[in-house]
């Protein structure tokens, strides 16, 4: 007898969560369900004031719920046992200016009942091993948002909460810390990502939730949302192509699309499906998936694209 396959526990869950700040105002966070998977990157995409901070604030224990549950690690949100596995920087780190990062490093970790050798290994991990003795207001801003990413790993936590991380960034800080969370994922951390930078989302990101007006209004990957499942190709003679891509069992549909072939099949299968062509003896001019720009998906799917345009970018 075959035993069922073993299935993950979210690493979060939430369900239903309101959060109202005023009894007769519109919530902040209106019916929110999340669910963040273990080992994913996992991007909170909305504008300013769609409620992305909010909704992490209440996972992490900092607001309460109007109504609504969440779970953090399978335990309730905000649970000391959630936090001592949970690393968060919420609206930007704060720190002493007048210590050096190191310092208020320390004054982190014994607040959080943290051993002081766990310092040096998070400075390096943020590329501030040679600055760590350095006052905090001589940072950058790069240095200090860096600076607030090492203070949520003290604890080597299981998941990482970042909340507009390079907001305010230069183009080379952003850069820097967008390799910096994808490291991050690499060292088997779950990363949860708030942004309001399409950008951002789309190359960091496994999976997203989009969220306007306090309503997740879609949550997938970021390949599916993009509709990453056709390829455009262009290739001569078109019949000859069409009948030898038609023969493979991993093409779902193969259709002219203007001087196009569009081939819906998996991305995986890509390289079958250039072989069958060359095969056939067809010449293969271009092979192209056919993906849209988040951006173009986010206003699609929120129909507010007059409103929004310039506020996501």
């Amino acid at each position: 007898m075959t035993s069922a396959p073993v299935v993950e526990a979210p690493i979060v869950q939430a369900r239903g969560l309101v959060k109202r700040y005023d009894k007769s105002a519109t919530p902040a966070v209106d019916h929110v369900d999340l669910t963040v998977r273990a080992g994913e990157i996992y991007g909170f995409l909305g504008p300013n004031g769609a409620g992305k901070t909010t909704t992490l604030r209440m996972l992490l224990g900092l607001v309460r719920p109007t109504s609504g549950t969440a779970t953090v690690l399978g335990e309730p949100a905000g649970s000391s046992s959630a936090l001592a596995r949970t690393g968060s920087m919420i609206e930007g780190p704060a720190f002493y200016p007048f210590l050096s990062g190191r310092a208020n490093l320390r004054v982190v970790a014994r607040l959080a009942g943290v051993p002081a050798d766990c310092i040096d290994p998070a400075l390096a991990t943020v590329d501030l091993a040679d600055r760590g003795g350095d006052r905090f207001s001589a940072y950058s801003l790069g240095m200090k948002q860096r600076l607030g990413v090492a203070a949520a790993l003290l604890k080597d936590p299981e998941l990482v909460v970042l909340d507009e991380p390079t907001n305010g960034l230069d183009p080379a800080g952003m850069r820097d810390m967008r390799a910096l969370i994808v490291e991050l994922g690499r060292q088997g951390r779950t990363v949860i990502l708030s942004s309001h930078l399409m950008a951002e989302v789309q190359d960091v990101c496994d999976r997203v939730a989009v969220i306007a007006e306090g309503r997740v209004v879609a949550e997938s990957t970021v390949a599916d949302l993009r509709g990453g499942t056709s390829l455009l190709v262009t290739a001569h003679p078109a019949d000859r192509a069409i009948a030898s891509i038609r023969d493979l069992s991993v093409v779902d549909a193969v259709r002219r699309d203007g001087t196009d072939l569009r081939v819906d099949v998996d991305q995986t299968h890509t390289a079958t499906v250039v072989r069958a062509l060359v095969s056939s003896g067809v010449d293969v001019i271009r092979v192209q998936r056919d993906e849209r720009q988040l951006e173009d998906v986010f206003f699609e799917i929120t129909g507010r694209s007059a409103d929004l345009e310039g506020v996501l970018s």
